[in-house]
């Protein structure tokens, strides 16, 4: 027994896991799956026969949720893969910066600026037209694996 007193620095989150495994044989097509260390959303999945050492396989073809490239994987049905927690969230459009950066607000009145305009050129212009034409914006934003990217605009109407 000791009276020292010790401060720990935590660096790390909640300790919540980025992804959680699932039987490869219950993924379902418009799901969601990690594939090469990236989260992606599952656009085919057909099965295999179980061949002459027993392992039916999966194939999985999945769209990157942040980058849009296609990637495959073919895992036995009766193996875990790992699926990513995808969360999606809106919050309102306050400012754009110069250097590519958004302001937004979040539902407890905080602002959040580490989120970069999308590199999706239609969404981009629609939120730089939106914003320059002074419309009241609503903002989806897609996070998994400790990423996030602005996925989806709303026009909520003129401010």
């Amino acid at each position: 027994m000791s009276d020292e007193e010790h401060h720990f620095e935590s660096k790390a989150d909640a300790g919540a896991s980025k992804t959680y495994p699932q039987q490869a044989g219950t993924i379902r097509k418009n799901g969601y799956i990690v594939i090469k260390a990236r989260p992606c959303k599952v656009v085919e999945v057909s099965t295999s026969k179980t061949g002459k050492h027993g392992h039916a396989k999966c194939h999985f073809v999945g769209i990157d949720i942040f980058t849009a490239k296609k990637l495959e994987d073919i895992v036995p049905s009766s193996h875990n893969c790992d699926v990513p927690h995808v969360n999606r969230t809106d919050y309102q459009l306050i400012d754009i910066s110069e250097d590519g950066f958004v302001s937004l607000l979040t539902e407890n009145g905080n602002t959040k600026d580490d989120l970069r305009l999308p590199t999706d050129d239609s969404l981009l212009t629609q939120i730089k037209d939106g914003f320059a034409e002074g419309k009241d914006l609503v903002v989806s934003v897609m996070s998994a694996m400790g990423e996030e990217q602005i996925c989806a605009l709303k026009d909520i109407g003129p401010k």
